[in-house]
């Protein structure tokens, strides 16, 4: 059967029309209720989307200005700049954060530190060998830890398969995105007059 006026009708979790007659009172003003919160979050979420295009408009536009006193173009992404008031007070934070993977080097990688463990054997380090292993553990859903990665290739070892191994390491890291955040800061003071930076809460569990 076809419905033609469904004005009068809602939709379940099911995906079926229900009739608004059958729907106990409650149900339909949590309906609206919930509809409304989501409808005025949408609009909200427009709004700030638009002031963060605005705003990385203009710090883009301050560090062209900033370099052409320099006679030189800005190019490239920007990223990880702090801008601060003339008086202080406020401060604008620009950081660039990226979303890392690792290729099929990853494993070779691995089968090249554990050749160096054997090749140790008892002269190893136990720790080293602990910081080995686990840096190249998985969590649950199958993912390597990049801080323990980069844990891994801060280690000063003085061998040529271990400098093998974190050449292979250092290759097999690829940058899947890269995601632009915008912080903002305003300085407060406590009753004892110490100063330190707030950041401004413009999510809504912060506020």
């Amino acid at each position: 059967m076809t419905i033609k006026d469904q004005t009068q009708y809602r939709t379940n979790a099911q995906g079926h029309l229900v009739p608004e007659n059958t729907i106990e009172p409650i149900d339909l003003l949590r309906d609206d209720t919930v509809r409304q919160i989501i409808a005025k979050a949408q609009v909200l979420q427009g709004q700030m989307k638009a002031y963060k295009a605005d705003a990385m408009l203009d710090i883009k536009t301050f560090l062209d200005i900033s370099a052409n006193q320099y006679g030189i173009k800005m190019g490239g992404q920007k990223g990880n700049i702090t801008l601060t008031s003339y008086d202080g007070e406020t401060k604008v934070i620009v950081s660039v954060s990226d979303t890392l993977s690792f290729d099929e080097r990853l494993q070779i990688a691995k089968q090249l530190v554990d050749k160096c463990i054997l090749t140790w054997a008892k002269d190893a380090n136990s720790n080293i060998q602990a910081l080995v292993q686990h840096a190249f553990q998985t969590d649950k859903q199958g993912k390597i830890s990049t801080a323990r990665i980069f844990g891994l290739m801060r280690l000063k070892i003085d061998d040529e398969q271990w400098q093998t191994a974190m050449k292979a390491l250092k290759d097999s890291i690829k940058i899947d995105s890269s995601c632009e955040y915008l912080r903002l800061y305003k300085k407060v003071r406590d009753d004892n007059g110490n100063e330190r930076y707030q950041q401004i809460a413009l999510d809504i569990a912060g506020l």
